[in-house]
């Protein structure tokens, strides 16, 4: 990804992403996003970009496996969130939703994804430590919770889903407090175009609402030339 789009991106929020996917597809009717309202760790904190890295976690009950494997297991995970190709985002499926309770994202461990030069991370599980997460690294989550419960690795590189939206190892993600979308690959070269010109179609509306309306009638020829300005 070109530095000058990874540079809007970041600048942007989800819901103009999605917009703007709509206006290089040319239709409406995108689908690629979380459905449902997520809790974002840094709800004022640019939006988290990135390549995704996916994994499944559990966590209501102990691992049945020996704790031999199940720290290799850990271990493998850490290097996939490390080696991933950056910017990244770690998407972690807790496989326990809709009853989740291990908040695998804490202090401790969101400072450790931030080391590995990561930009975020989605999940549907539980996120804790909201006064002492490090900056820069939001996280979007299911819920908020105050245990780690028996929080462990049962899968790396799968396709995972996160509140109704399947994702796949490397997918490109967009996303902040109002949920999380995936980028299309042929959206991309466009993408950049094709939030400029939506920004400037908003603008038609936009700066006279804000100035206010001396009468129906001017609010219907602002309409008419926003709407124009959409074709």
């Amino acid at each position: 990804m070109e530095q000058d789009l990874l540079t809007l991106l970041r600048r942007v929020d989800t819901p103009t992403v999605c917009n703007a996917i709509e206006v290089v597809q040319g239709k409406r009717g995108f689908q690629g996003f979380t459905q449902g309202t997520m809790v974002a760790s840094a709800p004022t904190e640019p939006a988290m970009v990135g390549y995704a890295v996916t994994a499944q976690i559990a966590g209501v009950a102990p691992p049945s496996e020996p704790a031999t494997i199940i720290r290799a297991r850990r271990m493998a995970y850490y290097k996939a969130m490390f080696d991933g190709p950056k910017p990244s985002v770690a998407v972690i499926e807790d496989v326990d939703y809709p009853n989740c309770v291990a908040a695998y994202w804490g202090e401790v461990n969101s400072t450790i994804h931030k080391a590995f030069g990561m930009s975020g991370a989605l999940t549907n599980g539980v996120v804790r430590d909201l006064g002492d997460l490090p900056p820069g690294f939001p996280i979007l989550a299911g819920s908020i919770g105050p245990s780690h419960g028996f929080a462990h690795i049962r899968s790396l590189g799968q396709v995972v889903s996160v509140m109704g939206l399947s994702i796949a190892q490397g997918d490109l993600i967009h996303a902040d407090r109002h949920g999380a979308i995936i980028i299309p690959p042929d959206v991309v070269p466009l993408l950049g175009a094709a939030i400029g010109k939506l920004q400037a179609t908003e603008k038609v509306v936009l700066d006279p609402a804000r100035r206010g309306f001396a009468d129906f009638e001017s609010f219907e020829a602002v309409w008419a030339a926003f709407e124009a300005s959409r074709t």
